[in-house]
C-alpha cells in the first residue's frame, strides 16, 4: 500500500534564508565593530528596552520577589529532575586509559568548556524550561562561567520567572538583551562578560542565523529550525489524546509541523476533525499559531502497517515523536531517528519540554538523521592523550615511519626517526617505504 496523504502540507517550515542572513550579518558584524554602544542600539531598536543590561544581584532579587511560591516550587521540580538526569548523562562518558601496546599509553579526559551562553526566548511566550534545560546542564558539566541572555519585555525587562529560573539553576550572568543583539554581546564578550565557547538555547531564526554564522568560532548545540512533532497512532490510541497533543505543539509557532502517522484511517478522521475544534477552545492569543500551523503545515498520513509507520518517521526524523500504539518494546528498538520519544499516552511532549528532566532543547528540520539534543555532553570536550616508555614507543615510531614515506611526508617520517636513533642507538631499523 503506498501512503496516503489525508491532509497533506501546504507549505514547508522554511524562511526566506537569504534574507534572513544578510540581516544576521549586518548586525554581527555592526556589533563586533562598535561593541558595547552598538550591542545597545540595536537592543533599544529591537528589544526597546533601556534598563539594566547585566542583572545585578539587587535586580535578581527583586524579580525573586515577584515569582510566586507555587512557581517557585515547580522550578525547583524541574530544575531538579534536568539535574539528575544531565548528572546520570555525564557518568556515561568517563575519563579512561588503555595501554595500546606494552608500554604505550592512550587514554581521554572530560574537559568542560570555559565559558557557555545560554539563550532563553521570551517573546511571546515565557520560556522558563529554556533557562531551566540550558543553565542546568552547563552547571552540571562544570562549565566556570555561565550566561543567560533574555529578550526584555518593552520597557519592562525579562519576565521575572526567567530570571528566578536562571539564578536558581547557576547563572553567573544574566543579561537583559534578546535576537542577534544578545547572541552578539556573549559571542564577542561585551559588557565584561567572557566570551562564550559554546552557544546553546533555541531563538527565532533570527537567533538561529546568528549561531550558523558565528559557529566555528564558538561551538554551537545546533542549528533549529521551527519546532516540530510526530505521532504514531494504532487503533488503540485515543483519538481525543492524539489531537490535543497535536494541537500542543502546534502553539509553538505558525510554522511548525506537526505530523499523524497510523495505519487507522477511522482514528486519523476523528483526530481530523478534532483538531481544529480544539484549536477553536485555545485563549485568542494561541489560536494563531495553531491555525495556521495545522492549516499550512500540519499532515496526516495513512500507511498500511507499523513497519510502513516506523519506515515514514525515520524519513521525517521528527524533533519530537510520540508513540501511541500497542507494544512499545518494539517501536522502541525500531524507530532511530528523532531528537527524543515519548512512548505511550501516560507521557507526552509537554512533559519533556517544561519538567521530566531530559533535555528539551532537540534537533529541528530532520537533523535528527544525525544529531541528538543538548545534553551534559555537548558543553564537554572528549580530548586525548598519550604517553609511552622507550620501549613502549619502539613499535609506534617505526610503523609511522614507515607510512609516513608511504604518505611521501618525509618530516613526519623524521620524527620517528629521530627518537628511534637517540633511544635505540645500537640498533638498526629498516625504515623504507618499502620496508
Amino acid at each position: 500500500m503506498t501512503r496516503v496523504y489525508l491532509k497533506k502540507a501546504e507549505l514547508t517550515a522554511k524562511s526566506d534564508a537569504s534574507e534572513v542572513h544578510e540581516t544576521v550579518k549586518t548586525i554581527l558584524n555592526d556589533i563586533e565593530t562598535g561593541g558595547d554602544e552598538t550591542a545597545l542600539e540595536y537592543a533599544a531598536k529591537f528589544d526597546r528596552y533601556k534598563g539594566e543590561t547585566i542583572l545585578s544581584p539587587e535586580n535578581i532579587k527583586q524579580a525573586a520577589a515577584l515569582v510566586p511560591e507555587k512557581l517557585k516550587a515547580d522550578i525547583h521540580f524541574a530544575h531538579d529532575n534536568v539535574r539528575r538526569f544531565a548528572e546520570k548523562q555525564k557518568e556515561t562518558i568517563q575519563d579512561t586509559e588503555i595501554e595500546i601496546q606494552n608500554g604505550f599509553i592512550a587514554g581521554q579526559k572530560m574537559i568542560p568548556v570555559d565559558a557557555a551562553g545560554c539563550y532563553v526566548p521570551g517573546g511571546r511566550y515565557s520560556h522558563i524550561a529554556s533557562a531551566i534545560m540550558t543553565v542546568t546542564t552547563a552547571k552540571v558539566a562544570g562549565c566556570r562561567h555561565i550566561m543567560a541572555c533574555s529578550p526584555p519585555r518593552p520597557d519592562v525587562g525579562i519576565a521575572p520567572a526567567i530570571i528566578y529560573a536562571a539564578h536558581i539553576c547557576g547563572a553567573d550572568k544574566i543579561i537583559a538583551m534578546g535576537g542577534v543583539q544578545g547572541v552578539a554581546a556573549m559571542t564577542f564578550g561585551l559588557f565584561g562578560l567572557p566570551r562564550a565557547n559554546i552557544l546553546v538555547g533555541p531563538g527565532n531564526q533570527f537567533v538561529a542565523e546568528a549561531k550558523r554564522i558565528l559557529f566555528g568560532r564558538v561551538g554551537i548545540d545546533m542549528i533549529a529550525g521551527p519546532t516540530d512533532s510526530l505521532i504514531l497512532a494504532d487503533q488503540m490510541a485515543d483519538p481525543l489524546i492524539v489531537a490535543t497533543d497535536l494541537v500542543s505543539q502546534a502553539e509553538h509557532g505558525y510554522n511548525s509541523p506537526v505530523w499523524l502517522v497510523t495505519d487507522h484511517q477511522p482514528l486519523a478522521e476523528e483526530v481530523m476533525q478534532l483538531v481544529p475544534e480544539l484549536i477553536a477552545d485555545l485563549p485568542q492569543v494561541n489560536q494563531e499559531n495553531a491555525q495556521a500551523a495545522w492549516r499550512d503545515y500540519a499532515e496526516v498520513i495513512l500507511c498500511e502497517d507499523r513497519d510502513e509507520m516506523a519506515t515514514c518517521s525515520d524519513e521525517y526524523a521528527p524533533e519530537h515523536l510520540t508513540v501511541q500504539a500497542a507494544d512499545l518494546d518494539w517501536w522502541l528498538d525500531r524507530l532511530k531517528n528523532y531528537g527524543s520519544l515519548f512512548l505511550g499516552e501516560e507521557t507526552t511532549v509537554s512533559y519533556g519540554d517544561k519538567a521530566a528532566g531530559p533535555n528539551h532543547v532537540l534537533p529541528t528540520s530532520r537533523a535528527a538523521n544525525y544529531t541528538g539534543g543538548l545534553s551534559v555532553h555537548k558543553y564537554m570536550k572528549i580530548v586525548t592523550y598519550q604517553r609511552a616508555t622507550r620501549e613502549g614507543s619502539k613499535p609506534i615510531a617505526e610503523a609511522t615511519a614507515r607510512i609516513s614515506r608511504l604518505e611521501g611526508m618525509e618530516g613526519h617520517a623524521r620524527a620517528a626517526d629521530v627518537r628511534l636513533a637517540k633511544f635505540f642507538p645500537d640498533e638498526t631499523f629498516d625504515l623504507s617505504a618499502n620496508g
